[in-house]
């Protein structure tokens, strides 16, 4: 005798604009084993396409080059490249990288995702026209995320939001042109060369933020 199959069994696939709860969400995201990045923003379930290596591949690995050396030297700080973040009932995003310090806005649960809004969130977008700058960046501050930096790289501009009275405003860099996080001192960027390939600048400003007595004080703090 053929078994017949039950269909009732089968989760359905991930769609673009599927329209789902989170906890939907995540069951039908863990058994797509073959997709490697699905959002829910909102409560709509977006997908990555292909990622080229100019507009997204080398500009992600260059902030995680500088937000890994931070970390390095900033010890009970955690720094997540692409995690799962429960951020709300209607958003799970799965940002290009996040820092927290565990404990202050978000924890690490038990099964290993991220509850709640780390304190910083870097994307990588393409341009202006790109969800981070639109529902998720509402999503983000909603559930209070203190800074959000996108890097729009195909209109080579970087934008710096830092929360402020329950809304975003954009943080411009100094006359040196280096934007200072405020939430994790020591946390330099320099814009330009960021945006220019300049690494070998970018990196010089950040270890100057780690030397700094802010940045020494931030240590002793997580440590006490």
């Amino acid at each position: 005798m053929v078994a017949t199959p039950d269909f009732r069994l089968v989760v359905p696939p991930l769609e673009n604009g599927d329209r789902l709860s989170r906890a939907e969400f995540e069951r039908r995201y863990e058994a797509m084993l073959r997709v490697k990045k699905a959002e829910l923003i909102e409560g709509v379930v977006y997908m990555a396409s292909p990622l080229r290596l100019k507009s997204h591949g080398e500009p992600h690995g260059d902030l995680v080059t500088w937000l890994g050396i931070y970390k390095a030297f900033t010890p009970g700080v955690v720094l997540g490249i692409e995690p799962t973040v429960r951020l709300d009932l209607e958003n799970e995003p799965q940002p290009d990288a996040v820092l927290l310090v565990p404990g202050r806005q978000a924890t690490i649960g038990a099964d290993d995702y991220i509850e709640g809004a780390p304190e910083l969130i870097v994307e990588v977008a393409a341009s202006s026209a790109a969800i981070d700058l639109h529902d998720k960046k509402r999503a983000y501050r909603r559930n209070q995320v203190q800074e959000y930096v996108v890097w729009r790289t195909l209109e080579a501009q970087l934008d710096w939001f830092v929360l402020e009275a329950d809304d975003y405003r954009v943080q411009s860099p100094d006359d040196q042109g280096i934007v200072r996080s405020r939430v994790f001192p020591g946390l330099w960027l320099a814009v330009s060369a960021l945006l220019a390939g300049d690494m070998t600048t970018v990196l010089s400003r950040l270890q100057q933020g780690i030397n700094s007595p802010e940045h020494q004080g931030f240590v002793r703090s997580l440590h006490p």
